[in-house]
């Protein structure tokens, strides 16, 4: 089926006549003012941006027949994992195509679930959020944040369970925090920020934040500061109380780089002071559990892929428990009296149990090759519930019995789609430099291998984040359309280690870059494609991948899909949370980091007269985790170098945030509109449904 391809006139975007001085380096930044997005010029570009974007996807017959089948195939049964507090039990559900899931407890597991909370109660179009639940110890109270838009804010309310009665409690300005009660279920600890300024909250940057204990029924004004630092703006608290609610231990953070220092506070003493127990950013330190004055800890000091310690809080004396293996150390938890420990092998997880010194006990059997969530609970607890997925297997819940070691279905969704239909496979290839990559490739079974398969090559590639077999709908719905999924692991993740994930950071960025290069160069010599019928994507870090990428190797994609991606590297670090990714990317205010982040910056490589791919940027409006001036300047950019007769899009959402709580109707909607782009920039003739 042969496609026209229209001819698009594009809006002009506000300017300017900026220039800055890098180290010695002129850099112009022409679209500026985008950066403001309340500006009456940037939303009258929004806006006319956005028609010639739906202008172009209502043309196309395919975008709604897709869209019906999205949400046919949506509309199933979604279970989070049981966990239990208390004599309670508590998941989440989605009946199907509910734009929140909705939080259900229990007395009994045998009991019919009573409602807890339906965030689809809290706004008439779904973009209010649940983003984070404490349960008190007594499971009688539940502390809740909101966010409203896909926003990092939160505000924390409190409710009685019991009674349902919304208590006066209210707090505000939260932002990368939970919270945790204390035994005496009268407060918890949660971390905060100075409230912002009003008018700029979405783009200011986020510095200074504070440890604070807030006591059920007096004003937020009240609540006790533990713990902050004045001279160290950049740390970040995370608090939590032990299991035996004896200590607090404070997670210290320092942006988004792994390595964290740990200090605690004896509960049990009102006069205690904080103790810093690990005061160098050294390593990364997970804290277990404790045995009394011993803590046990996940880490990767001295063991890039992680091993189990403990340290004796009174000498400071260190035991090494489980050492570091060939796999992948993801998490660890303590049921029965043992340690329940997560490997990854090649992206793929193992369960393994361990005694409390060490000594390995057996392996959980798992249903198959995938991935698994859950194994949480207490050290006495005999039952934990874990949850298996895949790329061809929807997300099913499994009671554990820790003694017996048997695993029995609790929970399996029903889904319209035959999963003995595809087959997933895992290959290795060669990077630039050699390193050897992994690679999953799913596709329906009887897929030909003659170069033709239009394949989406999705990638991340960064902050230690490991890409591990998952379902998912909208990918279902590209394989029924003859499409090829190839999920490489990229260096920068988390999948080898620390090793791995520091192989793709700052000056070794570049590798990443390669690494997704070469999967798709293996992927044509492989005759799995074509250049033309070859789509790469991914979002956030994910999105900066498909813009670098797109920008070195125009010739070698058919499309891009850059999602609420990182595309100017040289202010990243001006905006809310992003001076936080300088541990990966290195600053630009470092004279030799500099060189590396423009070398590469998609804003700053594109270049006049070149055609680039088929693009279409997804970002939105109140995205403050990615400010969407990366994705506005970025379009404006590409908008006027490329020459092709292929279109370069940017779809902006309005009401929505970098993509956590986004109601399922604005997925669906983006991902008909994904599809329905590929189908026609890379000739797709399929019929869908």
């Amino acid at each position: 089926m042969n496609y026209s391809k229209p001819s698009l006139n594009y809006p002009k975007p506000p300017q300017s006549d900026v220039v800055e001085d890098y180290h010695g380096v002129q850099v112009r930044d022409p679209y500026r003012p985008l950066e403001d997005p309340d500006a009456e010029e940037t939303q009258a570009w929004i806006e006319a941006e956005n028609q010639v974007t739906f202008s172009y996807l209502q043309e196309i017959p395919q975008r709604e027949p897709l869209k019906q089948r999205l949400t046919q195939l949506w509309d199933y049964e979604k279970y989070g994992t049981p966990f239990k507090k208390g004599d309670r039990y508590f998941y989440f559900k989605n009946d199907g195509l509910q734009n929140q899931s909705v939080l259900y407890v229990l007395n009994h597991l045998e009991d019919q679930p009573q409602l807890l909370i339906d965030p689809n109660k809290l706004s008439e179009d779904g973009t209010v959020a649940l983003s984070g639940i404490a349960i008190s110890e007594d499971a009688k109270l539940i502390a809740y944040g909101l966010s409203a838009s896909g926003s990092d804010w939160q505000e924390w309310k409190v409710m009685d369970i019991d009674t349902y009665e919304e208590l006066s409690d209210h707090l505000k300005w939260i932002k990368f925090s939970g919270a945790s009660w204390t035994h005496d279920n009268q407060g918890f600890f949660y971390s905060r920020y100075d409230e912002p300024n009003e008018k700029t909250q979405y783009e200011d940057v986020n510095y200074y934040q504070k440890l604070f204990y807030h006591r059920l029924g007096t004003s937020q004004s009240e609540d006790e500061l533990i713990y902050h630092r004045p001279d160290q703006k950049e740390w970040g608290f995370s608090g939590n109380v032990t299991e035996d609610g004896r200590y607090l231990i404070i997670s210290v953070w320092r942006g988004t780089d792994p390595k964290n220092m740990v200090f605690y506070k004896d509960l049990s003493d009102p006069e205690a002071e904080v103790i810093e127990l690990i005061d160098e950013f050294e390593a990364q330190y997970s804290f277990i559990d404790n045995d009394g004055t011993v803590f046990w800890f996940q880490t990767d000091l001295d063991a890039p892929r992680g091993r189990v310690i403990a340290i004796d809080t009174r000498s400071a004396e260190r035991r090494e428990i489980i050492p570091e293996s060939e796999d992948t150390l993801q998490d660890v938890g303590l049921l029965n009296d043992r340690f329940v420990v997560e490997y990854l092998k090649d992206a793929r997880s193992q369960i393994k149990i361990f005694e409390l010194d060490g000594s390995f006990a057996r392996e959980v059997e798992l249903p198959g090759i995938g991935s698994v969530g859950g194994f949480g609970g207490k050290r006495y607890d005999v039952e934990t519930f874990y949850s298996f997925t895949s790329f061809t297997t929807p997300p099913t819940i499994y009671r554990y019995d820790m003694v017996t070691g048997e695993s029995t279905v609790y929970r399996q969704p029903t889904v319209d789609f035959n999963p003995e239909e595809y087959e997933t496979q895992q290959v290795f290839y060669a990077s630039k430099d050699g390193t050897q990559v992994p690679m999953f490739i799913t596709y329906k079974k009887g897929v030909k291998r003659d170069g033709n398969n239009p394949t989406y090559l999705y990638g991340y590639g960064g902050f230690n984040i490991s890409l591990t077999p998952s379902f998912s709908v909208s990918l279902v719905v590209w394989m029924e359309l003859g499409g090829v999924l190839a999920i490489p692991n990229l260096r920068g993740g988390g999948e080898y280690g620390e090793k791995w994930h520091q192989a793709g950071t700052k000056l070794n960025k570049q590798n990443v870059f390669d690494d997704f290069i070469a999967a798709a160069e293996w992927l044509i010599e492989n005759q799995w494609t074509v250049r033309e019928k070859l789509a790469i994507a991914g979002g956030s870090n994910g999105g900066l991948l498909v813009g670098a990428c797109m920008t070195q190797r125009p010739d070698l994609f058919g499309a891009a899909l850059p999602a609420v991606g990182v595309m100017d590297m040289l202010r990243f670090h001006k905006f809310t949370i992003g001076w936080a990714w300088t541990s990966d990317y290195g600053s630009p205010d470092n004279p030799e980091e500099f060189k590396a982040l423009y070398a590469y910056s998609p804003l700053h490589n594109l270049q006049p007269g070149t055609a680039y791919p088929a693009t279409m940027i997804t970002t939105a409006d109140h995205d403050d985790r990615v400010v969407p001036a990366h994705s506005f300047k970025f379009a404006a950019t590409l908008q006027a170098a490329h020459t092709g007769e292929d279109p370069v899009l940017i779809r902006i959402e309005t009401k929505a945030g970098h993509g956590a709580g986004k109601p399922t109707a604005k997925i669906i909607e983006e991902v008909a509109d994904k599809w329905a782009f590929l189908i026609r920039t890379l000739q797709i003739d399929a019929t869908v449904g």
